[in-house]
Parts: C-alpha cells; sequence; structure tokens
C-alpha cells in the first residue's frame, strides 16, 4: 500500500486518479479539460511503462524512472559546465579548451598567480630555459618534407585527418579555408578529397585508407586512373597511406547506410544508401616491399609529390621491417605520421580507445631510434598527432623526435567545438560533427576560418617565445636533452637518460649488434622485406 501512495507506484495512481476526476469535472467547468487531457497523458505514459518489460526500472518506477533517465542523458553537460574542475582531462581540460577558446579568438592567454601545475607530482615535464635565451625573427617553422621539384614545406602545426561525412560541410571549408589563410596544412582523414576541402583552397594532405575512398572501383579496389586525376591536382601537396588510427589500430570503420548521401557517395566512390566499409587492411600490399612499391606508385602517378604512411605503432618488429625494407631496397618513404593510442575519433570501442596501441612519446623514440640507427632520419620525416594542444605540446613533441605536429580536436575547439562527446550520435550541438543542414547551417565559414587561423599562428608566436627561451632557433635543434621529467619527488632525469637512444647508423653495422633499444636489437637482423613479420 505504501509503494502505491507514496512510492514506486505512486504517479500512476496520481495521475488515474486526476484524470478520472478532472474528466468528470470538465463537465461543469470547461478550466478542468486542460487538466484532464495533461493528467491522461502522463497517465498513459505511466501506464505504458508499468506494462513494458524492456527497463526494469521504468517498470517498477512508472513515470518517476524517466527522470533517471533524463538526468544521466545530461550529466555530461552539468559534470562539464557545474562539476568539473579546471584541469581535469575528460579528454580536454577546462584549461586546454579556454587557452584554444582565447588563442582562436585573439585575446590575450596570460594566466595570473602562478602555475596551477602540481610540479612535484611523478611525470612532470619541462623544457630547461637558457641564460642566453635567442633571438628569432620568424615563427613560420618549416620542414622540407621529400625530394625533387614537388617537395613540401611542411609547418610545424597543422590539421589532423577530418573527413567530410564525420564532419559537416562548412566546418570542413572552414578548417581547409584557415588553411590557406594561415600557410599550413589540412589532412582529408580516410573521408577523401571533397569538393568542400576545394572550397577552402588551402595546402591539402590526401589520405588515402583500406577502403581507398575517392581512387576506387566498383570493386573497392585501387584505381591508379582516378588516383592520378586528383592526385595531380594543385591543391594536394603530399600522399598519405593510412596503415592504422590511434584511437581503433587494427580495426576498420563502416559509416552505416542512412548515413551514405549522394554527396558522400560521391566523394567517397561508393553506392548511395549502402553501408561503406573500410576494410582493417589494404589490399594493394601484405608484406613491406609490397608497401614501397605501392608508395612508389603513388609518387609517380602524383607527379612525384611527398608520399608517406600513418600508423600507430603496435609490434615493433612491423616498423623495423619496413625500415629495413628502405635500407635493403633503396626505396623510400617521405614521412611517418605516428598516431598515438590517446588520438581521437568519432566513435570506436571503448577497449580499443583505451588499451590497444602505443602512446605518442613512446612511439616517437622508437621511430626515432629506428630511422637514426638505420641512417635514414634526414631523409625521411616524421609527423605526430594525438592529444596535443599547446605550445609546450609541440615543443615537447618535437625535442623528442618529431618535425611537425597535427592536431584535430583543439582545431575544432578553435572553430566551436563544446566537447559535448556527442560526435558518434550526429546530434552535434555545434554543427561540427552532423552532416544535418538545420544543425551546420549555424557554421560561418568566414568566421570560424579566421577563428582557426588565430589559433594556429597565436600557438606559434607562443612556440616562438619557448624556443627562444630555450636557445635554439628552429624546432629540428631541440633533442631530448631540452625536456626533463620527474620520476619521483627526489628523482628527475632529461628525457635523454630515461629514452633508450642509438647512435647515426648503428644497425648498419655488421657482427652482433649491440644497440640500446631493446627492440631493434632483437628484430633487426629477423625481419625480411618478405614480410610485416619476423623469422
Amino acid at each position: 500500500m505504501i509503494d502505491i501512495i507514496w512510492g514506486r507506484y505512486s504517479l500512476l495512481v496520481y495521475t488515474a486518479v486526476i484524470s478520472a476526476i478532472s474528466g468528470v469535472a470538465c463537465f461543469f467547468n470547461s478550466f478542468f479539460t486542460i487538466i484532464f487531457f495533461l493528467s491522461f497523458f502522463l497517465f498513459i505514459i505511466s501506464l505504458k511503462d508499468f506494462l513494458q518489460k524492456k527497463r526494469s526500472i521504468l517498470s517498477n518506477f512508472p513515470l518517476l524512472g524517466r527522470f533517471r533517465f533524463f538526468l544521466e542523458s545530461i550529466r555530461p553537460e552539468l559534470r562539464q559546465y557545474y562539476w568539473e574542475t579546471d584541469d581535469d582531462e575528460v579528454p580536454y581540460s577546462r584549461n586546454q579548451r579556454t587557452m584554444v577558446y582565447q588563442r582562436s579568438k585573439n585575446i590575450g592567454g596570460v594566466r595570473p598567480f602562478g602555475s596551477l601545475e602540481k610540479m612535484y607530482d611523478d611525470d612532470f615535464v619541462w623544457l630547461n630555459h637558457s641564460i642566453t635565451p635567442s633571438s628569432i625573427t620568424n615563427s613560420d617553422f618549416r620542414t622540407k618534407v621529400g625530394i625533387g621539384k614537388n617537395f613540401y614545406d611542411m609547418s610545424v602545426l597543422n590539421i589532423s585527418g577530418t573527413s567530410f561525412g564525420a564532419i559537416s560541410p562548412p566546418a570542413i571549408t572552414s578548417l581547409n579555408k584557415a588553411a590557406k589563410i594561415g600557410k599550413f596544412a589540412h589532412n582529408t582523414g580516410e573521408g577523401s578529397m571533397s569538393k568542400y576541402h576545394e572550397r577552402g583552397g588551402g595546402d591539402t594532405i590526401w589520405q588515402i585508407s583500406s577502403g581507398y575512398f575517392g581512387c576506387r572501383n566498383k570493386n573497392g579496389d585501387f584505381c591508379p586512373k582516378t588516383f592520378a586525376s586528383k592526385a595531380k591536382k594543385n591543391q594536394i601537396k603530399m600522399i598519405e597511406i593510412k596503415i592504422s588510427q590511434g584511437a581503433k589500430p587494427g580495426h576498420g570503420g563502416m559509416l552505416l547506410a542512412p548515413k551514405v548521401t549522394e554527396e558522400i557517395a560521391e566523394t567517397r566512390g561508393i553506392d548511395v544508401g549502402k553501408d561503406c566499409i573500410s576494410p582493417a587492411k589494404h589490399k594493394e600490399f601484405s608484406t613491406p616491399k609490397q608497401l614501397l612499391d605501392f608508395v612508389e606508385k603513388l609518387r609517380k602517378l602524383s607527379g612525384n609529390k611527398p608520399v608517406g604512411i600513418k600508423m600507430c605503432i603496435g609490434h615493433p618488429w612491423e616498423l623495423i621491417s619496413i625500415v629495413k625494407t628502405m635500407v635493403l631496397k633503396k626505396k623510400y618513404i617521405d614521412f611517418i605520421t605516428i598516431d598515438g593510442a590517446e588520438g581521437g575519433t568519432g566513435a570506436a570501442p571503448a577497449e580499443f580507445t583505451d588499451h590497444l596501441g602505443s602512446p605518442l612519446k613512446d612511439a616517437i623514440i622508437f621511430v626515432d631510434n629506428a630511422l637514426i640507427g638505420s641512417n635514414l632520419r634526414k631523409r625521411v620525416k616524421i609527423g605526430v598527432s594525438g592529444k596535443i594542444v599547446s605550445a609546450f605540446d609541440i615543443a615537447h613533441m618535437c625535442s623528442l623526435g618529431a618535425d611537425w605536429v597535427n592536431m584535430a580536436r583543439p582545431f575544432m575547439f578553435a572553430i566551436g567545438c563544446i566537447q559535448c562527446r556527442s560526435c558518434h550520435t550526429g546530434e552535434c550541438p555545434t554543427g561540427i560533427a552532423t552532416m544535418d543542414p538545420m544543425r551546420y547551417r549555424a557554421i560561418d565559414i568566414k568566421d570560424r576560418s579566421e577563428r582557426a587561423s588565430s589559433f594556429h599562428k597565436n600557438t606559434l608566436f607562443v612556440f616562438k617565445e619557448l624556443l627562444e627561451s630555450v636557445g635554439v632557433n628552429h624546432p629540428s635543434e631541440l633533442s631530448r636533452r631540452h625536456i626533463v621529467r620527474r620520476l619521483s619527488e627526489s628523482e628527475i632525469r632529461l628525457a635523454d637518460q630515461i629514452y633508450p637512444k642509438v647512435e647515426t647508423g648503428e644497425l648498419m653495422k655488421k657482427g652482433k649488434l649491440n644497440v640500446a633499444d631493446p627492440r631493434l636489437n632483437v628484430y633487426w637482423n629477423k625481419v625480411t622485406p618478405n614480410s610485416f613479420n619476423y623469422i
């Protein structure tokens, strides 16, 4: 009886009683008609909840249980706006997002009253400064990628892969136009080069995924003719073969049929209204030698533009096999983009996001060591991506071995993203991660492109000041000896003292290896050009 009157079923009973009373009363006073319809509507919902069996909460708490689901649905927003602290990284802290917003709007990003960082916590990292700072006149730091007349001068900060389909048309154009304004590069992501990238007019890196979107035939195989016709466009500066992605390495992707619109189908070269499958691995190669042959093929078809690979580091022998094959066959990849396991995506299984693939810092060290030891470091450049947001992050990655960094989510913040984390639903409130015209109509391309460009410019200005404080003139002069890490309250080490290091050309010496990096030491003599595995 208590459950009926005051407990679980109270709203079911109350709405039934009020409906009955107001139903009779409305014959005497029309005012009660409104009360009747409202209470009867709530009674029907309560009764439906009571009778259904899919949700126990609703069955045991008719109508009342809906408040639980409502509060749960707005929990991320409540946490973000009211209970999240300024330095909670979920995945980016309020401090980080505020910094991006301020720089995108050309608002001073200075911080009063000292640091909020806990400098005596384990793993705190900092840069050592110099008593003789340098003086740098230009913050437009560049790295030459590729050889021949079609090499590309890569900015130290660029936009990471943002696919049309995952990102809305005006968002794509805003980012690409920002790249044009700021003279840096925008990666297409696996969704291919779309007309919305072209409208932006900025330097573009065309990412070729295992689905060969934008350069495939009807069977889903790579089409050389289609690729060549697009790759030779002046706006496309480099080609990137996507082998794996940090947020979901070894996992293919799928765009469900309802989301495959005519525009997306035309851009990717697929059928309208059918599931778009991105396989977990490529058809064009299955060995290191075949990969390098494919690189050579794309380079020739594109008019000798730089061609590289993007991968999240997994089994160490697979990367080593690629590097060793470059040495033996004298065929070279122009760049390697390392995607850290902390990288983002619109949607991925939680287990893949949290527990698969190498985190970025460890991966940089390994790839840098492999290229140094094989005497390829000057020939093959390194780009990195994965939760990089500030000028210090750029300096940190360059100190560990990167030539440039790519950011995706910070540039999304710059054009209005509020980190509501609903990218996979198609209901992005800012119109960025959605294909709903009624949502993305809110994006003003001119305004957002200027914001993204300002974020790039202001971040590099602070980066320049950091380099001056360290006493160097270019990011290429940074090394592991510039970065310091606290291992415990009483122990600090230079990154050069923490990570294994390899001497230039050390892997090329004959006889038994004695390389400090154990992965290279164990697997270098066990890999061949004919397999990604080891013997």
